[in-house]
C-alpha cells in the first residue's frame, strides 16, 4: 500500500489539473467577475422566469424518466432472477447495448422511425396516427428511459441475486401469502437499490445533452444542458448566462450526489449469510410466456427500432423513395471512406483523440487507483473524490469550466482552439472510468501482496512494474477500452471545444443529421455502433 506524501501530492495535482481547475474557473467567473465578489450579474439570471421554467422542465423530465426506467427495469430484473430466463446470461450483455449506444444516435433512430413519412408510416400505414403524439414530452421520456434503463436494471438485479433463499423460506414459514411476503420482506431489502438507482437516473437525465439537443429541440422542450449550449454556440454568444446556468446545474447535481452518499450510509443491509440455497425460480407457464413477451418487446423498442432505422437510412440512395430494394446502396459508406464529405477525416480524428485519451487516463488511473486502494485513509479519500468529480459534475458544466480556464487572459500559453484541447477535455470527462476499473482490481488483492512488495521490492518503480502492473493490467486495459469507446462518440465537448474545420465522428453525425444529409450521418453512426459492440464484447470476455 502506497503512503508516500510526494506520491499523494503528484497524483492529486494530476487529477486536480483535469477536474478541479475547471470548477474553480467556473465559480471564479460567476462570483468574482472583476476580481471582486459580486452577485450583480448572477441575480438577474437566477430570478429570471426563463431560468425557473428551465428548472421546472429539467426536474419534470428527470422525474418522468426515473418512472419510465423503473417500469422497465423492475419487471426485467424480476424476469432475469425469478424465472427460467435467469440462465441466459447473454441477456445482460444484450441489454447493455442501449446504454452503450450514444443517446443522440438512439434519438435519431427513433426520429427517423416515427417522423412523417418515416419507417412506421412505410411499414404500418394504419399506425401513422402515432407519429404526432410521439413528438412530445412522452416521446422524449420514452427515448431516454430506453437508453438509461440498463443501469437501473443491473442495480436491481444484483440486489435481487443477493437475497438468498433463506429469506423466502423464512417468509413462507412465518409469513402469509407470497404477495404479502414479498411486500413485507423482500421489497424493503431492495429500498437502497431503488433509491440509488432513482437518484442516479435523475442526475443522468439532468446532465444529458444528446437526446435533448436532437429530440428536445424538435418539440421545443428546453432543459439546462441545451440552453447552456445555445448560449455558447449561437449568436449572440452569452458566456455569462451560460456560466450562471452551469453553476445552477452544478449545485443541483452536487446536492443530489450528497443525498446519494447519505442513502448509501443510511440503508445498508446484510443479505448474504453464506450457507443458504438459491432463491426459488417461478416455473408457471403463463408467467414464463409473459416474461418472454416482455423481453422480446423490450428488445424491439430499445434495440430493434433505432438500430433498424439507422441501418436502413444509411443504405438508402434517396430517402424520399422509401424502403425499396432498388433504393438501397453502399453509396453513403463509399463517400465516407473516400473522404468525399469529410467523414473519414472526422473518424480518424475521433480515433486518434480517443486513443490518446485512453492512454493518458489509463496511466493516471493506474497510479491513482493503486494509491486509493480501499480508501480508508483521509489522503486516499481525497484522491478518490478528485477522481470522482467528473461523475458528479454534468459533462457540459465541466466543458464550460475548461473553456473558461483555458481562455484566461493570464495564461502564458493555452490549449484552447487546438486539437490538444479535445484530448484534454475527454480526459477530464472520462478519468473516473480508468480509475474505477483499477480500484476494483485492487480490492481483489490480498494484503499480503502489499506487505511482501514493501519488504522485497528494491524501489517503488520495480514495485509498480513488476508487481502492481502485472496484477492490475486487466483493469487498466479494460478502463482504457471503456474510455476509448466513450471518447469516440463524445458530442457535447466536441461541439464546444473543437477548432474550426476540425470534426469528430460525433459532430459529423450531428451536423449531417441537422443539415439533412442523413444517409452520411447514419453511415458514420453504424460504424460507431459496430465499434461500440465490438469493445463491449471484448470487455465482457475479458471478465471471464
Amino acid at each position: 500500500m502506497i503512503t508516500n506524501k510526494k506520491y499523494f501530492l503528484a497524483v492529486s495535482v494530476a487529477l486536480g489539473f483535469f477536474t478541479v481547475l475547471p470548477i474553480v474557473a467556473l465559480f471564479q467567473y460567476a462570483f468574482f467577475p472583476e476580481g471582486r465578489f459580486s452577485l450583480s450579474e448572477m441575480i438577474p439570471v437566477v430570478t429570471n422566469e426563463q431560468t425557473y421554467r428551465l428548472l421546472i422542465q429539467s426536474l419534470k423530465l428527470g422525474g418522468w424518466v426515473v418512472l419510465g426506467t423503473l417500469l422497465i427495469s423492475f419487471p426485467l430484473a424480476l424476469i432475469t432472477t425469478k424465472t427460467t430466463l435467469r440462465k441466459y446470461e447473454w441477456l445482460d450483455i444484450l441489454f447493455t447495448l442501449p446504454f452503450m449506444t450514444p443517446p443522440y444516435i438512439g434519438a435519431m433512430g427513433w426520429i427517423l422511425f416515427m417522423q412523417k413519412n418515416g419507417f412506421l408510416m412505410q411499414l404500418f400505414p394504419k399506425l401513422s396516427g402515432l407519429s404526432a403524439p410521439f413528438f412530445s414530452l412522452f416521446g422524449m421520456v420514452m427515448i431516454m428511459s430506453l437508453h438509461l434503463f440498463p443501469t437501473f436494471y443491473l442495480m436491481l438485479k444484483n440486489s435481487m441475486l443477493t437475497l438468498e433463499g433463506s429469506f423466502q423460506d423464512a417468509a413462507k414459514i412465518y409469513g402469509k401469502n407470497s404477495v404479502r411476503n414479498w411486500l413485507k420482506i423482500s421489497l424493503p431489502l431492495l429500498v437502497p437499490s431503488f433509491l440509488l438507482g432513482a437518484l442516479f437516473i435523475f442526475v443522468k437525465t439532468l446532465a444529458e445533452f444528446g437526446t435533448p439537443v436532437t429530440f428536445g429541440t424538435r418539440i421545443g422542450y428546453k432543459v439546462f444542458t441545451t440552453e447552456i449550449h445555445t448560449n455558447l454556440a449561437s449568436w449572440p454568444v452569452n458566456i455569462p448566462k451560460a456560466t450562471f446556468l452551469s453553476v445552477i446545474l452544478f449545485v443541483l447535481c452536487f446536492v443530489l450526489w450528497l443525498i446519494q452518499v447519505k442513502v448509501i450510509q443510511r440503508f445498508v443491509y446484510g443479505t448474504i449469510s453464506g450457507a443458504t440455497k438459491e432463491a426459488t425460480v417461478v416455473t408457471n407457464k403463463w408467467i414464463q410466456g409473459l416474461a418472454v413477451g416482455f423481453v422480446v418487446i423490450l428488445f424491439f423498442l430499445a434495440i430493434g427500432i433505432p438500430y433498424f432505422s439507422i441501418l436502413m437510412t444509411s443504405f438508402m440512395k434517396v430517402r424520399g423513395d422509401g424502403l425499396a430494394f432498388d433504393n438501397l446502396s453502399f453509396d453513403a459508406y463509399i463517400q465516407l471512406f473516400v473522404n468525399q464529405n469529410g467523414g473519414l477525416s472526422a473518424f480518424v480524428n475521433s480515433f486518434l483523440f480517443a486513443a490518446l485519451t485512453g492512454l493518458i487516463t489509463a496511466t493516471i488511473g493506474f497510479f491513482a487507483g493503486v494509491y486509493i486502494y480501499k480508501g480508508t485513509r483521509y489522503s486516499q479519500k481525497v484522491v478518490d473524490f478528485l477522481g470522482l468529480i467528473p461523475n458528479i459534475v454534468p459533462g457540459i458544466v465541466l466543458v464550460v469550466g475548461l473553456m473558461l480556464f483555458w481562455n484566461a487572459a493570464w495564461l502564458p500559453a493555452t490549449f484552447y482552439n487546438t486539437k490538444a484541447m479535445a484530448v484534454l477535455t475527454y480526459c477530464a470527462l472520462f478519468l473516473p472510468y480508468a480509475i474505477q476499473y483499477v480500484k476494483n482490481n485492487m480490492m481483489q488483492l490480498s494484503e499480503t501482496i502489499f506487505e511482501a512488495t514493501d519488504v522485497f521490492s528494491r524501489t517503488k518503480r520495480s514495485a509498480f512494474m513488476q508487481v502492481y502492473f502485472p496484477l492490475l493490467k486487466r483493469g487498466v486495459l479494460t478502463g482504457m477500452m471503456m474510455t476509448f469507446i466513450i471518447s469516440m462518440r463524445e458530442l457535447v465537448g466536441s461541439l464546444l471545444i473543437l477548432p474550426p474545420s476540425v470534426e469528430t465522428s460525433a459532430t459529423f453525425i450531428y451536423r449531417q443529421f441537422e443539415q439533412g444529409n442523413v444517409n452520411a450521418g447514419m453511415a458514420m453512426a453504424v460504424l460507431t455502433i459496430m465499434i461500440t459492440c465490438f469493445f463491449v464484447i471484448v470487455i465482457e470476455k475479458s471478465k471471464k
